[in-house]
């Protein structure tokens, strides 16, 4: 106890003879470490905010407030502090005395960047809408990326949307999460998170393969059952028509040969004997006594 109020002590003398020191910062992060360079003296005071925290007295440390236990280091040979295992609450100002000299750092410790996250949100046939998330947004900006252009970016928020339309989908895209000290970043395949835009597409383009040649041998059957219904409708009409008038035609040619006949036989029979040896036959003569046999017979 009295060894340590000696190192006050003497912390406060040299701090009143201290010359102004320039501040340099520094950033780390949860886990990580940090190292503070220094050089060899008989005595040297670690501070934070103010408060000695150790002490180093003919090359030996000395911890005075014991938050540090096991996580401050002193490296004889490389002249340095190292504290690790870094914590949030290790932000703040810590400054290294030698002698009248203090060199002062400003130490911001991060948490650990966690790494983006990206879903689909919805999915419609002209445009997709994705959204990139972390789970903390303290000090953590997102930012999209189409190729190498920013499209959408935001600080300190949970999640960052994007909408991607189906004519960019040959463009690469990546969500970023980013602080002072690190980024991490997750590349989006966008067959992957918009399929059902892709599926739509090649859907399509099959069923246009598909269904077109169907519907134009359709077409054609179609078009072709139609022809031949016509054509049979207009030849059973033509004959339909055409079957009367043979008919009546051949009624009247039969009558035509019965009255032929008959006043040709009349005729024969005026002239007597010796004309009815000439050969008037007439192919109405013929058909006449093929058709009318008996009556030929009877005359």
């Amino acid at each position: 106890m009295e060894r340590q109020q000696t190192f006050i002590l003497l912390f406060f003398i040299v701090m009143s003879s201290s010359t102004a020191a320039k501040e340099t910062i520094l950033t780390a992060t949860e886990g990580g470490k940090l190292t503070l360079p220094s050089s060899l003296m008989d005595m040297i005071f670690l501070l934070y905010n103010q408060a000695i925290i150790s002490m180093v007295d003919k090359g030996e440390l000395k911890i005075v407030n014991h938050i540090y236990d096991n996580r401050l280091h002193w490296n004889q040979s490389a002249e340095c502090f190292t504290i690790t295992d870094l914590q949030k609450n290790d932000s703040g100002l810590y400054a290294v005395q030698l002698g009248s000299k203090v060199t002062t750092y400003k130490l911001t410790v991060y948490e650990r960047l966690p790494a983006p996250a990206v879903s689909t949100v919805s999915v419609n046939p002209e445009s997709c809408f994705l959204l990139c998330s972390v789970d903390k947004a303290e000090e953590t900006k997102l930012l999209w990326y189409k190729d190498e252009e920013v499209v959408n970016q935001s600080s300190s928020a949970l999640s960052l949307p994007l909408t991607v339309h189906k004519q960019d989908f040959n463009y690469s895209y990546r969500c970023v999460a980013a602080n002072d000290i690190e980024e991490k970043t997750l590349s989006v395949d966008i067959q992957l998170f918009c399929g059902q835009i892709v599926t739509i597409r090649r859907n399509r383009n099959s069923i246009t393969v598909i269904v077109v040649p169907i519907l134009l041998a359709g077409t054609i059957v179609l078009v072709a059952l139609i022809a031949k219904q016509k054509y049979s409708t207009k030849k059973w009409t033509i004959g339909q028509k055409q079957g009367p008038a043979e008919t009546e035609t051949a009624d009247v040619l039969y009558t035509d040969v019965c009255i032929n006949y008959r006043q040709q036989s009349e005729d024969i029979e005026s002239l007597g004997p010796t004309d009815s040896s000439s050969q008037l036959i007439t192919i109405y003569d013929k058909v006449e006594f093929h058709r009318m046999a008996p009556d030929y017979t009877e005359l």
